[in-house]
């Protein structure tokens, strides 16, 4: 990922790899848990992309609406 740079603005975050058969999960899984819900709200589904250094998340229109507001 390129970093800090205009437009941008830092989410505090906290990333997880969520094995398989722990903590109750059933699949292993990525968790981003912190400030993403005010924009993509539990039970939503956007897309994901690999990226060089990280992810893309693509937001549907009331997910960008609400991203707008943050």
């Amino acid at each position: 990922m390129s970093g800090p740079g205009e437009g941008k603005k830092k989410l505090k975050n906290t990333v997880y790899l969520h094995e398989k058969g722990k903590s109750n999960a059933r699949i292993t899984h990525i968790d981003i848990e912190g400030d993403i819900s005010k924009i993509i709200r539990p039970g939503e589904t956007s897309f994901i992309k690999g990226k060089p250094g990280g992810v893309f998340i693509a937001l549907k229109k009331e997910m960008l609406k609400r991203a707008e507001e943050v």
